[in-house]
């Protein structure tokens, strides 16, 4: 099991490192849109996604640092750093989960 969790953790570590390769894409991020793109691509707003959009706000939008300058070094770690708050949100979610599950 430990060695599992050793494979598991290097490959999200190596994940995370490589997050940054999306700033080299070229176009647009295919699902990140906001209400403004989906217009522009569809014609119209849904009106669910008109009435949710302003629910949440992204703590690092555009995954860039609020105030910060948007050179490429600076997008590499805000990319990373994203990573790794999704990673540690989501795998603390699951380990909690897993554990409340395992006591029922």
């Amino acid at each position: 099991m430990e060695k599992i969790i050793r494979n598991l953790s290097i490959g999200l570590i190596i994940l995370m490192i490589f997050a940054p390769l999306g700033l080299l894409a070229v176009g647009e991020t295919f699902g990140e849109w906001g209400p403004e793109e989906v217009k522009e691509k569809l014609g119209f707003v849904p009106p669910g996604l008109e009435e949710l959009s302003d629910l949440w706000s992204a703590p690092m939008p555009d995954y860039a640092f609020v105030g910060g300058d948007e050179s490429m070094s600076m997008s590499s770690v805000a990319y990373i750093l994203s990573a790794v708050i999704g990673v540690v949100i989501g795998g603390g979610l699951l380990y909690f989960i897993g554990k409340k599950a395992a006591k029922n």
